[in-house]
């Protein structure tokens, strides 16, 4: 071959060996999927920020209906960490001090408030016991979140849920360990009933919906005082109750969504379980001037039912702890 030749067959070869360079780092993705610093400086000092042009890692914006897929399995998620200044902490009560920090290493100061607070915070053991949804203190000095919880041995998961101003919702979590002698409770079977007794009678708040993976679905739970039905549930956080949903053995966190309706005895949530499993219900609801909680199990399988509309089939439960 003529060295002309030898020449334009090496260039080609090479425009070709680029762009399968090019072609194949497309496919694979960015290395690096953190925020610039830039957007980071904007959103910790509360500049302008553009929003990710996707939903972030809840599946939805923070105002969304149902969102499939569970969250809060991890500390860092679109370039924030959960940093948490102890992961030893002493059993009974104790402060737990934390910084979401930005890819920057620099702690987020500024939040777009979601139901009445900056940050939400739940606490809740491995076993899915000692359920406890705090709002923490920001120290805007340092960055620093703090609050009082109630501990017992074992492995507990802390998850943060928070909106860093020009962003969507976000979800990050990790876990604490307690020393201590530890024997994990028994999760209760599907429990559609719970009963939570209190110094002014004994609340019965049942839940009934469409609980099949993959569907959107309204679930609502229904209040009861003593038999008769409450009709004069007080705002809690913006709304007449607050629903968290956790995914047993991985402890998957579901957004799920309160919709506007009278003040009892029924309360509506849009959600979507994301796959077959058992799921924790921890419902937080206001009467009287108390804040309540009742914990239902429930079993996410089979077809939807009618389409993913609710259906009204309850069963019996039970209670579990609840922290306020």
């Amino acid at each position: 071959m003529s060295t002309p030749l030898r020449v334009v067959a090496f260039v080609a070869a090479l425009a070709t060996a680029f762009a399968l360079a090019w072609g194949g780092g497309r496919l694979v993705g960015p290395v690096e999927t953190e925020p610039v610093a830039a957007h980071d400086d904007a959103a910790a000092h509360g500049g302008e920020a553009d929003s990710p042009s996707s939903a972030s890692a809840n599946g939805s914006d923070a105002h969304g209906s149902a969102v499939a897929e569970a969250t809060g399995l991890t500390a860092r998620a679109d370039g924030f960490t959960l940093a948490l200044a102890d992961r030893t902490p002493a059993a009974g009560r104790t402060r737990l001090d934390f910084q979401v920090l930005t890819s920057s290493g620099r702690p987020l100061l500024d939040y777009t408030r979601e139901h009445e607070k900056d940050l939400h915070l739940i606490v809740v053991r491995r076993d899915l016991t000692g359920f406890q949804h705090v709002h923490p203190r920001l120290d805007r000095r340092t960055g620093t979140w703090s609050v009082d919880v109630r501990l017992t041995p074992g492995v507990w998961r802390v998850i943060a849920d928070f909106t860093p101003e020009g962003w969507d919702g976000i979800t990050l979590a990790d876990d604490v360990s307690v020393a201590g002698d530890f024997t994990p409770a028994a999760l209760p079977s599907d429990d559609r009933t719970a009963r939570v007794e209190t110094s002014a009678g004994t609340y019965t708040v049942t839940l009934a919906g469409d609980t099949a993976p993959g569907a959107s679905t309204v679930l609502t739970t229904r209040v009861e005082l003593d038999g008769e039905p409450v009709t004069d549930l007080e705002p809690y956080l913006g709304a007449h109750g607050h629903l968290v949903a956790l995914r047993a053995g991985d402890l998957g966190y579901l957004h799920v969504h309160p919709e506007e309706g009278p003040a009892g005895p029924g309360i509506d949530f849009a959600t979507a379980f994301p796959e077959p499993a058992t799921y924790r219900l921890f419902l937080d609801f206001q009467h009287r001037g108390a804040v309540h909680t009742a914990a239902f199990t429930v079993e996410s399988d089979g077809a939807p039912s009618g389409g993913g509309d609710t259906d009204h089939d309850t069963d019996q439960g039970e209670e579990d702890d609840h922290g306020h």
